[in-house]
């Protein structure tokens, strides 16, 4: 979909394809009251005369469009080293399909789950459709598309059970509340991790470095027959921990950000705050006997060992589930795989998972055998030119990568060890109509223009 200024059908579309851009940062701010919501403070309390009143399903439609695929990137990168005119890889995206925010290495793990009065929805991301008209029609359509209903009510914690650990402080008192939509990310860290490894392991020669484990001493990770051959630089070391997420989680906080700007120029209420305690939301063993199995996602608890003890600082077998990590997501009404980290149970071994990720890389029809993205992204004969000339992974590449994501594994009993397969930054975007009289009467610059002609142009009545 590609939109046209003033061309919609529909007046708030219009409305916000031709509201500037600038005039929407220098105004953004934070609208925590939702409408319909009473504020408890002081002399400044405040007792709403209306309603909660739930996004359309436009409105909505409008901000899963904001997640959701834009297009196709552009791999605007060097082939060869300027010094030496040597060949470099030249082919690092897991994927050419773009966002509305930037991906390392365009890995896009990023997934929101919407959550609103009706249930709670995963959501699908839909391949780009440039033919597609930007009309409320069509991004209703392709927001129906998107969502697989995970729950059928508001992902939540039951009655009597707001206080921390599930949500923090004044924030459970304006968070998640009935008329609100919400927005919340998790990213798979674990195949740009593969990805990221693989890449780091095509620096030149004298660059290439060795990988030690600064959870088991400081030791060879797995590399110390390329250390001998030559192939790693010994005297160059990277410690796994390290190396983190390898900036993947980052993906949604920009996201985030985009979408709340979104929200904010539809003059809608947007928060970005702390949500529902991560490990809650996602059912992890260790509150799932509390809080229930919530979002359901399927969690490994690696086997304990004594070397846990100094490791990861668990000492003893019954707090083993402190290691637990999230791995995976599957539709509860037809059991496919929503999400499904690159190790074990959705490989057999690390080295299968390797495989996987090298082969939806460069095999039939994954990133880069595709010839036909590319004659998308390109003009004249440009694309095949890149698929031609760009090189790919060198074999030692793939295998050192292998050797080191098989001893993650072995030694410490899952993968990744360092941080977590499934990553939840924690945070998550709320959407919702503004309690307009109490801006109104509290804050000097309380409401944009946007805020207040947002009922007429989108839902077809004045605020009032």
């Amino acid at each position: 979909m590609t939109p046209v200024d003033g061309n919609s059908g529909n007046r708030g579309l219009d409305d916000l394809l031709a509201r500037p851009f600038l005039q929407t940062v220098w105004r953004r701010r934070t609208h925590r009251v939702s409408r319909g919501v009473s504020v408890a403070a002081g002399s400044m309390s405040y007792q709403s005369p209306h309603k909660a009143q739930p996004l359309t399903e436009l409105e909505e439609a409008m901000l899963i469009a904001v997640t959701g695929s834009t297009g196709l990137t552009m791999p605007d990168r060097p082939f060869e080293d300027p010094r030496d005119h040597k060949p470099i890889m030249a082919k690092p995206n897991l994927t050419m399909t773009g966002r509305t925010a930037g991906s390392p290495d365009n890995a896009q793990g990023t997934y929101f789950f919407l959550i609103n009065d009706s249930g709670t929805y995963f959501l699908r991301r839909l391949a780009p459709a440039p033919h597609e008209p930007f009309d409320a029609q069509t991004l209703i359509e392709r927001a129906r598309r998107t969502k697989v209903k995970i729950l059928d009510h508001r992902l939540d914690v039951a009655e009597g059970l707001r206080d921390f650990p599930a949500y923090l402080d004044s924030n459970r008192f304006l968070s998640n509340l009935p008329g609100t939509t919400v927005l919340f990310p998790v990213v798979d860290l674990s195949h740009q991790y593969i990805n990221a490894l693989m890449y780091l392991l095509t620096q030149p020669d004298h660059a290439r470095p060795t990988f030690v484990d600064d959870r088991n001493l400081y030791r060879p990770a797995g590399v110390k027959k390329w250390m001998d051959d030559g192939f790693l630089n010994k005297d160059l070391k990277l410690p796994l921990g390290a190396l983190g997420p390898m900036r993947t989680q980052i993906e949604a906080d920009l996201l985030l950000q985009t979408v709340m700007l979104t929200a904010e120029a539809m003059g809608l209420g947007a928060w970005i705050h702390a949500s529902l305690n991560p490990q809650i939301a996602l059912g992890d063993p260790k509150f799932s006997r509390v809080y229930g199995r919530m979002l359901g996602f399927t969690f490994i608890t690696p086997r304990w060992r004594p070397a846990d003890v100094w490791r990861w600082h668990v000492p003893l077998p019954k707090y083993a589930t402190l290691r637990s990590q999230p791995v995976g997501l599957t539709d509860p009404a037809t059991g496919e795989p929503l999400i499904a980290a690159a190790c074990p149970p959705a490989h057999a071994s690390m080295s299968d998972a390797v495989d996987a990720i090298v082969e939806s890389k460069f095999g039939t029809g994954g990133t880069y055998g595709d010839k036909d993205v590319f004659t998308r992204i390109y003009r004249e004969d440009y694309g095949q030119r890149y698929l031609a000339e760009a090189s790919e992974y060198d074999e030692r590449v793939v295998d050192c990568a292998r050797d080191i994501c098989t001893y993650i594994l072995a030694t410490h009993r899952r993968f990744p060890a360092h941080t977590d397969a499934i990553h939840v930054p924690g945070i998550w975007l709320q959407a919702h109509h503004v309690e307009g009289d109490y801006y109104e009467r509290f804050f000097t610059n309380g409401l944009t223009d946007a805020h207040r002609a947002h009922d007429t142009l989108w839902d077809g009545e004045p605020m009032s």
